[in-house]
């Protein structure tokens, strides 16, 4: 099918149902096309900037009447 031929089907859709034929375009084109090169994470760059407080795994006032 020519590009020619697919716009202008595209075109006699109502303006209802095209941003659904947009989104489908896009989840084609994210699945099928190549992405770019991402750098993998790199492990334990947050290692000791979070903390747990120590009272964590108490139960929560909030849930008191439910156990």
């Amino acid at each position: 099918m020519e590009q020619d031929q697919l716009i202008e089907k595209v075109k006699k859709i109502p303006p209802a149902y095209q941003q659904e034929v947009e989104d489908f375009i896009d989840f084609i084109l994210e699945k099928k096309v190549p992405k770019s090169y991402k750098p993998k994470r790199k492990l334990g760059l947050l290692k000791g900037k979070l903390k747990m407080g120590s009272d964590f795994d108490e139960p929560l006032e909030d849930f008191k009447d439910y156990m």
